[in-house]
């Protein structure tokens, strides 16, 4: 039983980051600014979220107090805004890029946490955090040895800008989640996701829906039920079933899958140092997420040279 349970915990994880690996792809597709795109986002994802909450009878297990409201307002405009940066980087820079660029939130995460809740980072962690820092500027290097205009440089600069500044956003939502652990997360994202609503509502030019054809209703739609409330249906009870360190390594099929859709439709292809650099983001990524060890290895292997 236990084996079938984690059997469908990984089918359910590489389902859930597989549809967020596709999402660049509909945000592009639906040819709507990154606003109009985010608004909508928030509205069907959290209708949906409100159905599933009813359904489910989670409201009635929940009482929200005043710091408990709080967090989840700044999670939701973090959220929001997250969404926001993330859209506008896909259209500056590229699907792939800004997908890569944006698995820098861990260690965003780290810094947060050491500078607000005084955590401890370990010498492992700053080493990783390097190994991304670099791979970061290899992939803005990357951009340049590729010859493109300047104003094409500009353009994709500021497209890694967004995608870093979306990834700090995430990362204050995901802060604002940890301390949130007595209420059910469903409940978290529907409250975020109408936050959100509020947040992109008057940046939304609702006076121009009848210029939004079918064809992007149905990618905005999409966007909205599959990528925001599938997705974090699949991604809830996929982490309840798979140990932690499953979950963070499966993780890494976003950013894959984001890089192969980007060739596919887009005939997007990574210089050798945007490669590079992309592989550096995610190894570090990876090192942290899964506690991977650097120094221990090292003072062993020293050890036994002295034997």
């Amino acid at each position: 039983m236990q084996k079938q349970e984690g059997f469908r915990g990984n089918l359910e994880m590489i389902a859930s980051m597989t549809i967020a690996g596709t999402i660049g792809w509909f945000v592009v597709m639906s040819e709507q600014s990154p606003e109009t795109a985010v608004f909508w986002r928030c509205l069907f994802g959290a209708t949906f979220m409100l159905l599933v909450c009813l359904y489910k009878g989670i409201f009635k297990q929940v009482k929200l107090n005043k710091p408990s409201l709080i967090l989840l307002t700044v999670g939701g405009v973090a959220l929001s805004l997250n969404w926001l940066f993330l859209f506008k980087s896909f259209s500056l820079s590229s699907i792939a890029i800004a997908t890569i660029t944006y698995h820098i939130e861990p260690f965003i995460l780290v810094l947060l946490g050491a500078i607000f809740f005084k955590e401890h980072i370990s010498t492992d962690k700053v080493l990783w955090l390097i190994c991304a820092f670099l791979g970061t500027i290899f992939i803005i290097v990357g951009k340049q040895e590729g010859g493109a205009a300047l104003t094409d440089k500009d353009t994709y600069l500021q497209g890694v800008f967004y995608a870093v500044i979306a990834a700090s956003f995430y990362a204050i939502a995901a802060i604002t989640a940890k301390k949130l652990k007595h209420i059910p997360p469903h409940i978290i994202v529907a409250f975020q996701l109408f936050i959100g609503i509020f947040v992109l509502l008057p940046f939304t030019p609702l006076g121009d829906i009848s210029a939004i054809s079918a064809v992007s209703w149905s990618f905005l739609v999409t966007i909205g039920i599959i990528h925001t409330g599938l997705m974090c249906l699949l991604l809830y009870s996929a982490i309840q079933k798979i140990p932690t360190a499953l979950v963070g390594a499966l993780s890494f099929i976003y950013p894959v899958v984001a890089v192969i859709v980007d060739w596919a439709a887009f005939d997007t292809r990574l210089t050798l140092l945007q490669f590079a650099g992309a592989s550096a983001i995610l190894i570090g990524a990876a090192g942290v997420n899964l506690n991977w060890r650097i120094t221990k290895k090292k003072l062993k292997e020293n050890r036994n040279e002295l034997v």
